[in-house]
Protein backbone atom coordinates (compact mmCIF):
# COMPACT_ATOMS: atom_id res chain seq x y z
CA UNK A 1 0.00 0.00 0.00
CA UNK A 2 1.10 3.90 -0.90
CA UNK A 3 0.89 6.31 1.27
CA UNK A 4 0.41 10.18 0.85
CA UNK A 5 0.09 13.18 2.64
CA UNK A 6 -3.06 15.05 2.79
CA UNK A 7 -3.60 18.55 4.81
CA UNK A 8 -7.20 19.66 5.84
CA UNK A 9 -6.20 23.96 5.23
CA UNK A 10 -7.69 26.47 7.44
CA UNK A 11 -10.06 26.87 4.68
CA UNK A 12 -11.50 23.72 5.24
CA UNK A 13 -11.42 24.70 9.12
CA UNK A 14 -13.20 27.62 9.01
CA UNK A 15 -15.81 26.08 7.05
CA UNK A 16 -17.17 23.20 8.62
CA UNK A 17 -15.75 20.91 5.81
CA UNK A 18 -13.80 18.53 7.27
CA UNK A 19 -15.98 15.27 7.93
CA UNK A 20 -17.43 15.76 4.36
CA UNK A 21 -13.78 15.66 2.99
CA UNK A 22 -12.52 12.78 5.13
CA UNK A 23 -16.28 10.47 4.63
CA UNK A 24 -14.91 11.10 0.55
CA UNK A 25 -11.59 9.68 1.18
CA UNK A 26 -13.05 6.79 3.47
CA UNK A 27 -15.85 6.25 1.10
CA UNK A 28 -13.38 5.81 -1.63
CA UNK A 29 -11.21 2.75 0.33
CA UNK A 30 -8.45 4.47 1.78
CA UNK A 31 -7.30 4.02 4.70
CA UNK A 32 -6.26 7.05 7.20
CA UNK A 33 -2.90 5.20 8.89
CA UNK A 34 -2.74 8.98 10.69
CA UNK A 35 -4.70 12.28 11.64
CA UNK A 36 -3.51 14.88 14.20
CA UNK A 37 -4.60 18.48 14.39
CA UNK A 38 -2.03 21.36 14.46
CA UNK A 39 -1.17 24.71 14.08
CA UNK A 40 1.84 25.06 11.66
CA UNK A 41 4.93 27.65 12.70
CA UNK A 42 6.29 29.92 9.87
CA UNK A 43 9.52 27.41 10.00
CA UNK A 44 7.49 24.28 8.71
CA UNK A 45 5.48 26.52 6.46
CA UNK A 46 8.91 28.21 4.86
CA UNK A 47 9.91 24.37 4.62
CA UNK A 48 6.96 22.94 3.41
CA UNK A 49 6.95 25.56 0.89
CA UNK A 50 10.51 26.48 -0.13
CA UNK A 51 9.55 26.31 -3.75
CA UNK A 52 7.44 29.14 -3.25
CA UNK A 53 9.20 31.41 -0.63
CA UNK A 54 10.29 33.68 -3.10
CA UNK A 55 6.95 34.09 -5.17
CA UNK A 56 5.26 37.58 -4.11
CA UNK A 57 2.41 35.94 -2.73
CA UNK A 58 3.54 33.88 -0.17
CA UNK A 59 3.43 36.19 2.60
CA UNK A 60 0.01 35.65 1.77
CA UNK A 61 0.20 32.29 1.54
CA UNK A 62 1.68 32.22 5.16
CA UNK A 63 -1.42 34.15 6.75
CA UNK A 64 -3.75 32.10 5.02
CA UNK A 65 -1.98 28.78 6.79
CA UNK A 66 -1.89 30.18 10.18
CA UNK A 67 -4.78 31.16 10.54
CA UNK A 68 -6.67 28.18 11.89
CA UNK A 69 -5.06 25.05 13.12
CA UNK A 70 -5.09 22.51 10.40
CA UNK A 71 -5.68 18.96 10.12
CA UNK A 72 -2.79 16.18 8.59
CA UNK A 73 -3.37 12.87 7.54
CA UNK A 74 -1.47 10.22 6.23
CA UNK A 75 -3.57 8.24 3.79
CA UNK A 76 -2.96 4.92 2.66
CA UNK A 77 -4.37 2.75 -0.49
CA UNK A 78 -3.28 0.97 -4.18
CA UNK A 79 -2.00 3.86 -5.43
CA UNK A 80 -2.66 6.30 -3.10
CA UNK A 81 -1.03 9.39 -4.15
CA UNK A 82 -2.78 9.43 -7.72
CA UNK A 83 -6.42 8.95 -6.06
CA UNK A 84 -6.07 11.55 -3.82
CA UNK A 85 -4.40 14.03 -6.55
CA UNK A 86 -7.25 12.89 -8.51
CA UNK A 87 -10.11 13.31 -5.68
CA UNK A 88 -8.42 16.86 -4.73
CA UNK A 89 -8.85 18.77 -8.00
CA UNK A 90 -6.84 21.34 -9.96
CA UNK A 91 -4.88 23.90 -7.67
CA UNK A 92 -7.25 26.77 -8.34
CA UNK A 93 -11.06 25.80 -7.37
CA UNK A 94 -12.17 27.46 -10.24
CA UNK A 95 -10.89 25.89 -12.72
CA UNK A 96 -11.47 22.63 -10.57
CA UNK A 97 -13.72 20.00 -12.02
CA UNK A 98 -17.20 19.40 -10.39
CA UNK A 99 -16.95 15.60 -8.02
CA UNK A 100 -13.36 16.49 -7.12
CA UNK A 101 -12.94 17.95 -3.80
CA UNK A 102 -12.07 21.80 -4.67
CA UNK A 103 -14.23 21.45 -7.34
CA UNK A 104 -17.40 21.27 -4.99
CA UNK A 105 -15.86 23.47 -2.27
CA UNK A 106 -13.18 26.01 -3.66
CA UNK A 107 -13.69 29.05 -5.92
CA UNK A 108 -9.98 29.98 -4.72
CA UNK A 109 -6.24 29.46 -6.00
CA UNK A 110 -4.92 29.42 -2.26
CA UNK A 111 -7.99 29.32 -0.58
CA UNK A 112 -8.48 25.87 -2.10
CA UNK A 113 -9.43 23.43 0.92
CA UNK A 114 -6.90 20.36 0.80
CA UNK A 115 -2.81 20.03 -0.08
CA UNK A 116 -1.75 16.56 -1.65
CA UNK A 117 1.12 15.06 -2.22
CA UNK A 118 2.61 15.28 -5.75
CA UNK A 119 4.54 12.29 -5.87
CA UNK A 120 5.23 9.27 -3.87
CA UNK A 121 8.74 10.72 -3.11
CA UNK A 122 7.75 13.49 -2.14
CA UNK A 123 4.86 11.88 0.15
CA UNK A 124 7.59 10.26 1.82
CA UNK A 125 9.36 13.56 2.56
CA UNK A 126 6.39 15.38 3.26
CA UNK A 127 4.85 12.63 6.31
CA UNK A 128 8.16 12.80 7.49
CA UNK A 129 8.05 16.31 8.04
CA UNK A 130 4.36 16.64 9.79
CA UNK A 131 4.86 13.02 11.43
CA UNK A 132 6.95 11.60 14.07
CA UNK A 133 7.39 7.99 14.67
CA UNK A 134 4.43 6.01 16.18
CA UNK A 135 2.08 8.84 14.64
CA UNK A 136 1.59 6.44 11.45
CA UNK A 137 -0.34 3.13 11.98
CA UNK A 138 -0.74 -0.23 10.22
CA UNK A 139 -4.00 -1.95 9.90
CA UNK A 140 -6.16 -4.05 7.91
CA UNK A 141 -9.47 -2.39 8.25
CA UNK A 142 -12.58 -4.83 8.40
CA UNK A 143 -13.88 -4.14 5.02
CA UNK A 144 -11.02 -3.97 3.20
CA UNK A 145 -12.02 -7.12 0.81
CA UNK A 146 -15.07 -5.25 0.14
CA UNK A 147 -12.60 -2.58 -0.95
CA UNK A 148 -10.01 -3.91 -3.28
CA UNK A 149 -9.50 -7.49 -5.09
CA UNK A 150 -6.86 -10.25 -3.41
CA UNK A 151 -4.49 -9.57 -6.02
CA UNK A 152 -4.29 -5.74 -5.33
CA UNK A 153 -3.70 -5.84 -1.72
Amino acid sequence: MESTLVILKPSTIQRALVGQVIDRFQKKGLIIAGIKMMQLSEDILREHYAHLVERPFFPGLLESMRATPVIVMCIKGKDAVEVVRGMTGATNGRKALPGTIRGDFSMSGQENIIHASDSVESAAVELARFFSEGEIFDYVPALMRSMYASDEI
